[in-house]
């Protein structure tokens, strides 16, 4: 007898396509289909920030959600939340989303300001976002069996269910899934006082005498998972990691389970976005004619038999942009050429637009984020380069090997888990590139050791072994699954 389907509540901070910095939206887009496709009752809900076009994403209102009185401290702010749905070809999903002209619409960034960098009071507007969710749910009468919590910014969440709102969720179970266990949504003591929340919790939602989100989601959710394997076994091991909050997780289990990928919206032989579409047979013309648009794209002269390295990240130290800089000179010695995508610190915009000028001609650099061009640089590149500090699961080594492009990665967190490295002798499975020691020499090797590869037969050997692993969220869906049942059946 089939199983009865279950009503989740899924929330986010961003979700593709309407708001991304990271994997986060790609995640809280492709995860919850899966989990429709799976015969439940999931819905989506996420702020609307002001870059998000109503118009383009057919956001409408419904009429009891308007003016809800939200509070935040000492004030009250009005919340309208709007009706819209994530899709594709196959499957839809319904989407709140939450509008405030103070908290979310007058302001263009996520978290912080795009042009001067300055972070939002976001202490009350992710104050303000988790009383509205609760409050929707009320106005609409739907209680979930599940709310399915992601990231920093839904902490408070649970703390809300599990204390003012305890009666009336008293059948909801709560996940709380860590994406990334250094972002922590950490705030003044003070700000303790504008959740609402009763005195007697503060401990369970402080950490080092600050108001904590992370800390106040691991303390009131039913269940804890995250995204990978060994990026689990570092954040319990790693107190770097988590600046000392390992410590909370040591009464929780901490279920693994790695995030899929789109494969509607990643998958080379159906893109719209790049160049020439291709599959496993057509790989190489497909790749050679996307290699030539992208080239293009970054003002690059085509040079023959040089591999092109596509990066697409933020400019921080988690995603080991400092060893990148320290590495490029050597790297660039190397027959390649770099075209890097992203954004982040200021300090670090500049010295690797420093870098691209000096290497002209081999590096070029776009900052900021496009999606059509992330795209194009997973069909055109030969390589993706992933250095990473910390790394809690990853999409793009997962995205390059569904193109083709081989992935040289440092082996922590999901790189680890997803990532196997080839030597035609000791691993001829393997599907990318690893190295282990966070250090310049080690990447300048794991670099030089494709360049040597890049052209032979053992190279179409790596390809495909990327191109035939597979990332389809269709396992890890079944995982949330069992997951979502066990908490029912606790």
């Amino acid at each position: 007898m089939p199983s009865k389907p279950l009503s989740v509540l899924y929330v986010s901070s961003e979700v593709y396509p309407f708001a991304k910095t990271g994997g986060l939206a790609d995640v809280s887009f492709s995860l919850p289909i899966a989990i429709r496709d799976l015969g439940h009752d999931i819905r989506v809900m996420l702020p609307k920030y002001g870059n998000i076009s109503e118009r383009k994403n057919r956001i409408h209102e419904i009429n009891r959600l308007r003016d809800i009185p939200i509070p935040v401290g000492e004030i009250t702010e009005p919340a309208t939340v709007k009706s819209s749905s994530i899709n594709n070809p196959r499957t839809k999903v319904q989407a709140y989303v939450t509008t405030n002209f103070n908290f979310f619409d007058a302001k263009k960034g996520l978290y912080a300001d795009p042009v001067t960098g300055e972070a939002y009071n976001n202490d009350e507007r992710f104050i303000f976002f988790a009383r509205t969710v609760i409050q929707t749910c009320l106005l609409l009468g739907w209680f979930p069996d599940i709310i399915h919590c992601n990231g920093w910014q839904t902490g408070l969440l649970p703390a809300y269910l599990r204390t003012i709102y305890a009666k009336e969720f008293a059948n909801t179970k709560i996940l709380y899934t860590i994406h990334n266990f250094s972002d922590q949504g950490i705030f003044p003591a003070s700000s303790c006082d504008k959740t609402g929340l009763p005195t007697e919790v503060y401990p369970q939602i402080t950490h080092d005498k600050k108001l904590n989100f992370l800390k106040a989601g691991i303390s009131f959710s039913d269940a804890l998972s995250t995204v990978s394997p060994t990026y689990a076994k570092e954040m319990i091991k790693d107190k770097e990691i988590g600046g000392g909050l390992h410590t909370a997780l040591k009464n929780h289990e901490l279920p693994c389970i790695i995030n899929g990928i789109d494969l509607y919206g990643w998958m080379p032989k159906s893109d719209i976005m790049i160049a020439k579409q291709y599959d496993a047979n057509t790989w190489q013309s497909g790749k050679a004619a996307n290699k030539e648009k992208l080239l293009q794209t970054f003002d690059l002269q085509p040079k023959e038999s040089t591999p092109v390295i596509g990066m697409i990240s933020r400019l921080s130290e988690a995603k080991g942009i400092p060893l990148f800089l320290e590495a490029a000179a050597d790297i660039l010695k190397e027959d390649v050429q770099i075209v890097f995508l992203g954004d982040g610190d200021t300090k670090m915009k500049k010295e690797i637009s420093k870098i691209a000028a000096k290497f002209k001609g081999n590096f070029s650099v776009k900052l900021g984020f496009d999606d059509e061009l992330a795209h194009l640089i997973e069909a055109g590149s030969d390589m993706f380069l992933m250095p990473s500090h910390h790394e809690p699961c990853g999409l793009n080594q997962m995205y390059s090997m569904m193109y083709g492009t081989v992935p040289i990665v440092r082996s922590t967190g999901g790189l680890a888990d997803t990532v196997n490295d080839y030597d035609p002798k000791k691993s001829p499975e393997g599907n990318g590139i690893v190295f282990k020691k966070y250090e310049a020499a080690d990447l300048v090797h794991a670099v030089h050791r494709a360049v040597k590869l890049y052209g032979t037969e053992n190279w179409e050997t790596v390809v495909r072994n990327g191109l035939s692993t597979d990332f389809s969220w269709s396992a890890s869906a079944k995982k949330y699954d069992e997951l979502y049942r066990s908490l029912m059946d606790a």
